[in-house]
Order: structure tokens, then sequence, then C-alpha cells
């Protein structure tokens, strides 16, 4: 019996086939493009992508007590109108759930998760919500109308990063750590951090907005357990890229903030990929360029508040976003910060710790060329003492021995005068003998055919350095004869 086929699960975006597991039901492509969107970001024609089911803005209509005047922003989850509250005639911020009623459950409980979390928090420096509730189905929230525009647009209209604006960037830091410090100390965490969640309103003050990935301090949020990658890449901690849920926590939105401080300090976000996976390869294994290599002017003592936030371990980032806005605090008056710049040898240090194959295979390498280097001088040195030993005491065997000759000559020389002396002719020439210069033999062959007598003259004639002269040896000889 066979069984009816089923209809394989659709992107709710783009239409493209999912796996049965898709993180929210979307594909990877539509998934980062939510995931990194710009809340101020337009949406794009749905015409341009063939889909059984968009992403379209609502009408502008009629929604319960608000009256939607205009769309000012579209994020990962939800898009936010501008609206006008009918019984109170105020200018409001309504943002729905981006699909509707045909939003995946977990981007509706996201949904929730942000309205609950920022509900619960009563901050000057964080967006205020007035209401939560459901319009036929459609789920929504009521919010503070920012008037303004978002750091992230006011940080790409800026064209030189000066003094000025790099002041004026400390303060917004400054300020946003005060207010997401607020939320720690009520046990909620942001963990989606960016310029783009942070608006300025017409007095320069930042407000935070978007806390759809919000978690409650010291409980796993079941938006985690599955181990998706939530947030936006660029500004994540290094815990939350590799999914790692048990080091999250406080300090992982004080990186968030330190690498939202280095954008504005730069003009970059710390880590840009080609590709996701490549931005979260970035943010788990490499280390942040110097701002200053980017921008010269930015200050020592800003700089490393920056890479301190940013540290890869976070023990050693700032314990608390108060502690961080009160370093900022002191540099924006002058006074010396508390955190310390890394010197080259830590840092050596903790990419040995990331990556201990590499640095043990480098120092097994580097002792090899080390022990290479110092050895072959030393061996050198040896096998050159060594020879000048050799040759010292063949040195001394020759000049032993060249004495030894020297004397036995000399014994010899005497005994010969003395046989001369006494006519022994015999004797004598048998001491002379001994010590005649070698001949080569084609020489000793040519003497060998001369007679006796001219052997006995030739073998005398080259001992005259004897003191015995040839003529006395020829008067003895014929007085022999």
């Amino acid at each position: 019996m066979t069984g009816q086929p089923t209809s394989k699960p659709t992107c709710p975006s783009c239409g493209a086939e999912v796996p049965p597991d898709a993180p929210q039901g979307y594909c990877l492509k539509c998934l980062f493009a939510l995931g990194t969107a710009e809340p101020d970001s337009v949406a794009t024609d749905s015409t341009s992508q063939p889909s059984t089911l968009t992403a379209q803005p609502t009408p502008l209509r009629p929604f319960g007590d608000y009256e939607l005047l205009e769309e000012i922003a579209r994020g990962g989850m939800g898009i936010i109108y501008k609206a006008r509250q009918k019984s109170l005639g105020r200018i409001v911020a309504v943002k729905v759930l981006l699909f509707g009623d045909h939003s995946s459950q977990q981007l509706a409980q996201r949904f929730r998760t942000e309205a609950a979390a920022a509900a619960s928090l009563q901050h000057p420096n964080i967006v205020a919500i007035h209401e939560v509730n459901a319009h036929e189905g459609q789920p929504f929230f009521v919010m503070d109308f920012v008037e303004g525009q978002s750091l992230g647009k006011l940080n790409a209209e800026c064209e030189v990063r000066n003094a000025d604006w790099l002041r004026r960037a400390a303060r917004y830091v400054k300020i946003v750590a005060e207010a997401i410090h607020y939320a720690h100390e009520r046990g909620i965490l942001h963990r989606d951090l960016k310029p783009s969640n942070v608006l300025i309103d017409p007095f320069d003050q930042p407000r935070v907005s978007d806390f759809g990935l919000a978690k409650r301090l010291h409980h796993d949020s079941e938006l985690t357990l599955s181990g998706q990658v939530l947030g936006s890449p660029n500004y994540m901690p290094p815990e939350q890229a590799a999914t790692k849920r048990g080091l999250v926590g406080r300090r992982s939105d004080v990186y968030s903030l330190g690498a939202i401080l280095y954008h504005l300090l730069t003009g970059r976000p710390p880590f840009v990929g080609e590709t996701l996976t490549d931005t979260l390869q970035d943010v788990v294994n490499k280390e942040p360029v110097s701002p200053r290599l980017l921008n010269p002017s930015v200050p020592p003592d800003l700089e490393t508040l920056c890479l301190k936030c940013l540290e890869k371990e976070p023990a050693r980032r700032y314990q608390t976003a108060q502690a961080l806005a009160e370093d900022l605090d002191r540099f924006l008056r002058a006074e010396p910060i508390r955190a310390r710049r890394i010197g080259p040898t830590a840092r050596l240090w903790r990419w040995c710790r990331r990556k201990p194959v590499v640095a043990t295979l480098g120092s097994a390498t580097l002792l090899l060329l080390l022990a290479v280097a110092i050895g072959s001088p030393i061996a050198v040195w040896r096998i050159n003492k060594e020879r000048q030993r050799a040759e010292k005491g063949e040195l001394t065997a020759r000049s032993s021995e060249l004495v030894t000759r020297q004397k036995a000559y000399a014994s010899d020389m005497n005994r010969a005068q003395q046989a001369l002396a006494q006519n022994n002719l015999d004797s004598t020439l048998e001491l002379l003998n001994r010590h005649r210069p070698f001949l080569s033999e084609d020489r000793t062959n040519s003497n060998s055919r001369l007679p006796e007598s001219e052997h006995a003259e030739k073998d005398l004639r080259p001992m005259t350095e004897s003191g015995l002269q040839l003529e006395c040896l020829g008067t003895a000889s014929q007085s022999g004869t």
C-alpha cells in the first residue's frame, strides 16, 4: 500500500525547498538576509523573487486602535510602522510580525520574547513598550516612536572620523552600556546589539531597541537549544558564534558593545567575511585589526578600551557593561583608564592557546631551526679544534723525529770521524751511508751500474755538511789501497 506523497517544506520568503530541520523554516540565504538586515532598510520588491508567500508590507490601513501611517523599518522578524493611536491622539511605533499568521512558531516565540523583555524595562535610553496585543490574530506591540535615525545610518553617513566624531561615538556607547547594564541587573541579556538597533533621538540621545533575541539570565532559552546561530554575525561574540550556550552572559553583550564602538571608530565592523560562515569563523579564530591602523586619529586609550571588549575569552573583557561605561567616562573626562594595552607577548600566548596544534608545530619547527642555528657553529668549532689539535700533534711528532734524527746524525758523524781517524774506512762509510739523501729508483738504478769506487764517491758527495771533507776521504782511500 502506498501512501500519499508528502510535500516538501519550502522557505516562506523565497519558496525554495528546505530540510525539515531548517532554522525557523527559512533557507540559509534568507535567514542570513533576515538576521543581518538593518531595521531601517526598505524591503525589496516581491517581484524579484518568485514565491507563493512573500513578505509584503501590510497596506496602510486602520489597525485596531491605531492608524498605520507609514512603514519606517523592517528587521529580521517584524515590520515597524509609524502609527497614530486614535484613543490618545499620539504618534507611536507599532511592530507587527513579519509574515503575520504564516510566521513560524519560533519566529512568533521570538516576537513574544522581545515584547515581554522590553516591556519589563523602564529606562530613558531603552525604547519603552506600551502595549502587547493581537489584532485579527496578528501579534503586535506598541512602543515609543523615536523621531530620528538609527546609529547605523548615522555612522554610514559619517564622512570624516575626526576627534569630535570619536568623542561622540564614545559618548553614545557609554550611554548604551549604562542602559544595557540596567537590563542585566534585571536579568535580561540583549544578545543582538548592533548600530541599527540603537536609535538616536532629537536630543542626540541613543535609545536601545529590538530585544528580539533577549534572554533571561541563568535560564536556557528554547530558542538556543537547537544549536542555531542567532544574531548579527558582525557584532556577535565568539561564544555565541560557536553556539557555546554555557558561556553566553553579561560579557557577551559587552563584546557587542565593543564591536559597535569599533564600527564607529573605523567605519567597518571588526570582522567582515564574504559569507556568513567566513564571518563566523573569523569571529571565533581571528583577532580584529587594530583600530589605529584603520583610523590613525583614534586615541590609544580608546583603542585599548575597544580591544578589551573584543577579547576572545569572556573573562578578559570588562566584567560588566557598567565597568565599560565608567572607563569610557574616564576617557571623556581625560582621566587615566583602567584597561591596559596588551603586549605582543600576551597576544602571542593567547593565539597559541586558541590554536594549540598550529602553535605546537610552529614551536617544534622553531626549536629545530634554533638547534641547527646554534649547533652548526658549535660543530664547526669542534671540528676545527680537533683538526688543529691533530695538526699540532703531527707537528710535534715531526719535530721530535727531526730532533732524534739530528742527534743520531751528530752521533754517527762523531763515530765516523773517530773511525776515519783510526783508518777504519768500512765503518766510516757505513756510518755515512746511513744518512745519505733518498735517491729515486731510476737514479739508484743508474748508479748501480757504476763501479764500486764511484759508488762510494757518489754516496759521500752530499754529506759535505758533516764537517768531513771529501778530500780527506780520498786521501784515506788512497792510503788504504
